[in-house]
């Protein structure tokens, strides 16, 4: 029983007492049998039962009931932690191969579930909890594991001896807190006494994130067979997990078109907004910030008058973007199929909380522009699960054999697949005997995600618009195509009217740790190169706020970079009018390409030595960095170790156990991506 329908059943006792104590009639007066308050509150309450039956949370709480999962022969169940759908199709994939082993297995999101039953698991022969748990941010648990981590720290006391786990965690190593979700889920579940059956399994995104998972799964199913005592069916051909139906003569009006949720959501749109509701912004601005060379940065904004939507300085905001129209309709030619035939995918496991995909029924257009994912390389499941379609038996060997974990196999989808950037479309044009039934690619192909942008403005002076600073992705690839950005080129073609029309973006807010100070008059030093700018226009502009409120503010220092002061010096008459009005009290620019030898950012942190220890050191300043996670953020703190080395006197680990100390304390704050 789920703590909703507990709370549901005090409320109701609750209110059964309420009403017996004020609804008693004197004995000498004649009173009708119901009062208007009685029919009220009667028809309050019939009308919250029927909202509880029919409400999709809800009825999503009800179904995970350990005594169901028991009935329906379920014994394998994949919780996953995820923010790009990595997670999410990692357990999908993982729940799938059960069956290969004579289980059966559902994949889980725990946002929906009441984790607080999770021993309950062991009342069912043979179970396994797997957790596919990712790490955003600075070693933050993922959107929908929030709730799932809050519990596992809050209860000491829970007993989850019987419960047989593993975990396989997803995260990138160019970050501080490599994995840190999934080794905390690890070592936490073991000490509420679980078992762990299988050795945790390590994802590095920053390297091979697939080949990653792939090793751990091969290594891991046979470690689940020896423990349970079961064996592989041997069986190896594809399980499809969804069923085709074409719809003739539905209703349009009850066809998905594009949202991400409720059916005409983004018609009649109704708050609050978040990433199963987003809000449909217009483009109020859109234009390019670059004065020259041959990238395209650009500065949108965002209208969100009357959303009732609310953002710090710092924060992120996700969009929803679509693909390419081009890209589709080449899918639908070479495939042969009516793009516009409106159809279902259905949940072959009628016990299953996900019933499809993506939203259904919708047309094969819709899905391939709105909901799948058409254009990152495809990971190594959805070759192998293709390879029959292949009328070639050399493509399909070589399908097979870039899907297994053999050396070969593996250089093979490195230099093929991944080294060449070829994406679906790509391979259907390299492989002419490969011709998939296109409900079975929709099948296998992952959601297309939302992208997060540092919010590049501050609500205290733009309380109803957001500001997005990007810069477009477009690159030539291995095989002379040229591929772009989904979202980078779907924004770019953004123009504030269309046709008429006011362009609109999907989106929501993400709360993010990256904060300006409590104490207004802590200095703050912002490390922000290229679009790693975009939170810091957000900070500036607060800080020019609070100096117009009349409050005390600390220095405000900014360490910016670009290639050439003529061409990217983006945001360059804000900043220099910031720095006249005094809100900056520094500003510190590294034109990169302007001279023989290259100067970056790191650069002039080490030519300001002395200034930056001293904010650090003396007058407690906070260090924000924010940009590439790769290069740039690990330069920017080996700068900050030798500067602790030459002027605090310190050795190389005691200065990194200092500015380790600073991050503890919430006074260094990255915001940064690879």
């Amino acid at each position: 029983m789920s703590w909703k329908w507990q709370i549901f059943s005090v409320n109701m006792t609750d209110m059964d007492a309420e009403t017996s104590t004020h609804t008693e009639p004197a004995v000498d007066e004649e009173v009708p049998l119901f009062s208007n308050l009685d029919l009220f509150l009667f028809s309050l309450i019939v009308g919250l039962v029927i909202y509880w039956f029919m409400s999709p949370s809800i009825t999503l709480y009800l179904r995970f009931n350990y005594k169901k999962q028991k009935q329906f022969g379920k014994n394998i169940i994949v919780f996953y932690g995820s923010q790009t759908g990595t997670g999410e199709e990692f357990s999908n994939r993982l729940s799938k191969d059960a069956q290969r082993y004579g289980m059966k297995g559902m994949a889980a999101d725990p946002e929906e579930y009441e984790m607080g039953e999770l021993a309950r698991l062991s009342e069912i022969k043979n179970s396994l909890a797997i957790f596919c748990m990712a790490t955003y941010g600075e070693g933050d648990p993922t959107d929908n594991a929030q709730d799932f981590y809050d519990w596992l720290q809050e209860n000491d006391d829970e007993d989850l001896s019987g419960l047989n786990y593993t975990v396989f965690a997803l995260g990138n190593k160019t970050y501080e807190h490599y994995n840190a979700m999934g080794k905390y889920v690890d070592k936490r579940l073991e000490e509420l006494g679980a078992k762990r059956i299988f050795d945790l399994g390590l994802g590095d995104d920053d390297g091979n994130l697939e080949e990653d998972f792939v090793s751990w799964r091969e290594q891991f199913w046979p470690a689940v067979c020896e423990h349970f005592g079961v064996e592989a069916l041997g069986d190896e051909s594809s399980i499809r997990q969804y069923e085709l139906k074409e719809h003739t003569d539905l209703n349009m009006n009850k066809v998905y078109t594009g949202e991400i949720g409720r059916l005409k959501s983004f018609e009649v749109q109704k708050p609050p907004f978040d990433s199963k509701n987003p809000f449909l912004a217009p483009v109020t601005v859109n234009r390019r910030l670059n004065k020259g060379g041959d990238r395209h940065l650009m500065h949108l904004e965002l209208d969100i008058t009357g959303s009732k939507i609310r953002y710090e300085s710092g924060d992120h905001v996700a969009v929803f973007p679509t693909n390419d129209s081009t890209l589709v309709n080449k899918l639908g030619q070479i495939l042969g199929v009516d793009l516009d035939v409106v159809i279902s995918l259905n949940n072959l496991d009628e016990e299953s909380n996900k019933k499809h995909p993506f939203p259904c029924p919708t047309t094969y257009r819709t899905a391939l522009t709105h909901y799948l994912d058409i254009t990152h390389p495809p990971r190594t499941n959805v070759l192998y699960e293709l390879a029959q379609y292949a009328s070639d038996p050399k493509d399909q060997e070589n399908m097979r054999k870039m899907a297994s974990s053999s050396p070969e196999g593996k250089a093979l989808y490195q230099s093929w697949v991944l080294g060449a950037s070829r994406n679906i479309l790509a391979i259907l044009e390299d492989m002419p005997s490969l011709r998939p039934p296109v409900d079975h690619l929709c099948e296998l192909l992952p959601r297309l995600q939302a992208r997060y942008y540092s919010i590049a403005s501050s609500s205290k002076v733009h309380p109803n618009s957001i500001h997005i600073c990007a810069v477009v992705v477009e690159y030539e690839t291995a095989t002379g195509r040229i591929n772009k950005g989904v979202a980078t080129n779907w924004l770019k073609n953004k123009l504030v009217t269309d046709n008429g029309h006011k362009s609109t973006v999907p989106m929501y807010i993400r709360k993010s740790q990256f904060r300006l100070p409590f104490k207004t008059t802590n200095p703050v030093i912002m490390i922000g190169p290229g679009t790693g700018i975009a939170p810091f226009m957000g900070f500036i502009q607060e800080r020019g706020w609070l100096k117009q409120q009349g409050k005390e503010v600390g220095e405000t220092v900014m360490f910016f970079g670009c290639r050439h002061k003529n061409e990217d010096y983006i945001y360059q008459e804000e900043l220099e009018e910031a720095e006249k009005n005094g809100v900056l009290t520094q500003l510190n620019v590294a034109f990169s390409r302007d001279q023989e030898q290259k100067v970056y950012v790191q650069h002039l942190m080490k030519k300001n030595k002395e200034d930056i220890w001293k904010l650090i050191h003396s007058d407690n300043a906070h260090i924000y960095v924010c940009g590439d996670a790769k290069n740039m953020a690990k330069d920017v703190q080996t700068a900050l170790h030798e500067i602790g080395e030459e002027l605090g006197g310190m050795t190389r680990t005691q200065a990194t156990d200092y500015i380790k100390k600073l991050m503890t304390k919430g006074r260094y704050s990255q915001d940064v991506w690879s």
